[in-house]
């Protein structure tokens, strides 16, 4: 079933996060397709404001490729930016699958450049971006 949630404008997206969050339910692997400047590292930074973790730690991982954060509930949160993975190679010597498996929150951006790695049960979600700026968040359930 198609799940999507209209985020009006950047004042509405911790609500949106909050939503988010609520309908995913226990899924760990959470992987954002969208064009740059879309507003991945946006929401993302926004799901980690409501899970508790410190607003100062919350980052783009572009160069360093992953992040991780703690929660207010002390659970890991990682943050991966694939966006400079050219090869799946490059994501297997992070030590990709210890993260995925870890049973922590995995928030992914540039999952494409890493797509035969994912595991079948990775939440795939599109945030599409109309001109004034509405953003739809949209996933398979």
């Amino acid at each position: 079933m198609l799940q999507q949630i209209v985020i009006p404008s950047l004042s509405e997206i911790d609500a949106a996060a909050e939503e988010f969050l609520r309908r995913i339910g226990g899924r760990r692997l959470v992987a954002f397709y969208a064009p740059m400047g879309a507003g991945k590292t946006t929401f993302t930074t926004a799901l980690c404001r409501r899970l508790g973790v410190r607003a100062d730690a919350v980052s783009s991982p572009t160069f360093a490729i992953i992040n991780e954060y703690r929660a207010a509930d002390g659970e890991p949160v990682f943050h991966f930016d694939f966006y400079r993975i050219n090869k799946p190679e490059e994501a297997l010597d992070i030590g990709l699958y210890d993260y995925l498996d870890s049973g922590a929150l995995c928030l992914m951006e540039w999952p494409e450049n890493i797509e035969d790695l994912l595991p079948p049960e990775t939440l795939r979600v599109r945030i599409d971006v109309a001109r004034d700026g509405v953003r739809t968040l949209s996933w398979e359930d």
